[in-house]
């Protein structure tokens, strides 16, 4: 399987069972377009069906990031009501896609906001020393919701609730991030793909029907406090979010200085 996507570069082994699939707009941070949305999902559901895919990893294209979350360029039209939200990154995620096979992050450069729908649906991650973790939402007058509720699952209240709060004032870096246990093995400088691909290889060569019920039990474990986190989140952003000029404007400002713990 060598499968090139618009914005994703899906690439399978079939004598290991893995499959690689790059967010690639490094141009862009990786940042996540409505065109990169809809093929995350149709990837996602495409490999449920492949029988060569047996583990995954997700990683993202260049030096600088993983992924910068939702493009701030994207047009994302909104239901003229504050009971109906579209949100274009709430079917991004593998597991939001029905695949229960095991995905494995591998994390290089910046790792943020939106981006963390995509991690809190992974099943562990692997980062190299360049990773870093933050969330701009309140920096920028928007409410962390979905991110937070994932984000809650993976880290120490504490932690998150740093994370989410501090926006880009702080990122959490790659030592922090494994300290915490958010990253589960930290990786000499750009080894963290091939590290993620070395236990994904290991977990492909498993009988499948008892790795993707181990997978699917590990998100059962979660799956009631995500449930009424997200029932929760379109009410919080429809109150707590700035009037998107706002937005706007802040973002602008945005040359503030940060500093790494």
């Amino acid at each position: 399987m060598g499968v090139g996507v618009n914005t994703l570069l899906v690439s399978g082994d079939k004598d290991t069972g893995v499959t690689v699939v790059t967010l690639n707009r490094p141009e862009r941070l990786n940042a996540v377009d409505l065109a990169m949305a809809a093929e995350l999902a149709e990837v996602w559901r495409e490999l449920r069906f492949d029988a060569d895919t047996r583990a995954v990893v997700l990683t993202g294209a260049g030096e600088r990031a993983f992924c910068t979350g939702l493009d701030r360029d994207s047009v994302v039209p909104q239901p003229g009501s504050p009971y109906m939200i579209d949100d274009p990154l709430l079917r991004i995620g593998p597991k939001s896609n029905d695949l229960w096979k095991p995905v494995i992050a591998a994390v290089r450069g910046m790792a943020c906001g939106g981006a963390f729908y995509l991690l809190g649906e992974c099943d562990f991650l692997i980062a190299g020393p360049t990773a870093t973790f933050f969330d701009p939402h309140t920096t920028y007058g928007m409410v962390s919701a979905y991110e937070s509720v994932l984000m809650g699952q993976r880290m120490p209240h504490g932690e998150v609730a740093r994370t989410m709060l501090m926006g880009t004032a702080e990122r959490l870096g790659a030592r922090r991030a494994y300290e915490i246990g958010l990253v589960s093995e930290l990786t000499e400088p750009g080894a963290e793909l091939a590290a993620a691909t070395a236990c994904a290889s290991v977990i492909a060569d498993y009988p499948p029907e008892g790795v993707q019920g181990t997978v699917r039990a590990l998100w059962s474990a979660r799956e009631a406090a995500l449930a009424a986190g997200y029932a929760q989140a379109p009410h919080l952003i429809s109150l707590g979010n700035l009037p998107d000029e706002r937005q706007a404007e802040l973002f602008a400002e945005r040359n503030r200085t940060y500093r790494t713990r």
